[in-house]
């Protein structure tokens, strides 16, 4: 038997880095997170989210900034879910990513990210109801707007075929 959130879900959509999405129907969001963070927003009251995916912590040159980065990124997710309608007291958020391979990099750039997105969103008031950031793997992640509900797959490798458009052996 199929539940009901299930079928309203009517698209998928695989976000790249340096990207934000928010989504104007009931949405599957993917991606996959190495030392980069997603900030998922949920609106409790209209069943709607959003969803951006950051690289790098933060860049203090407005000239410069683009969603790769955590401050501009989540400020422009919040900013995107207000104007789409909601009220900053109906937000909540998930935390997901900032992995840290020793033996890739001796720069945390994934700590440096969880802490620009919790600093964030706790200066916005925006309550973080669950996260799953940090340690050594990377994640694949699936977020649905319409119900909050995300799915995480953790790899102690991201493979070339983990990104979309799938290839490969995909």
């Amino acid at each position: 038997m199929v539940n009901k959130s299930e079928m309203l879900v009517s698209e998928n959509y695989f976000l790249k880095p340096g990207y934000i999405l928010i989504a104007n129907k009931p949405t599957a969001i993917s991606t996959v997170l190495g030392s980069c963070v997603s900030v998922c927003l949920y609106d409790r009251k209209r069943n709607a989210g959003g969803m951006n995916h950051f690289q790098l912590p933060s860049i203090g040159e407005s000239e410069a900034a683009t969603a790769r980065y955590g401050n501009v990124a989540t400020l422009a997710l919040i900013g995107m879910m207000v104007d789409d309608g909601s009220r900053m007291k109906h937000l909540e958020a998930q935390i997901f990513g900032g992995a840290h391979n020793p033996r890739v990099s001796d720069n945390d750039v994934g700590k440096d990210n969880i802490l620009v997105a919790r600093k964030i969103l706790r200066k916005k008031g925006i309550r973080i109801v669950s996260e799953d950031v940090g340690g050594e793997r990377g994640r694949k992640i699936v977020f649905d707007t319409n119900t909050n509900e995300v799915a995480i797959i953790k790899v102690d490798q991201l493979r070339k075929g983990d990104w979309h458009p799938y290839e490969d052996n995909r």
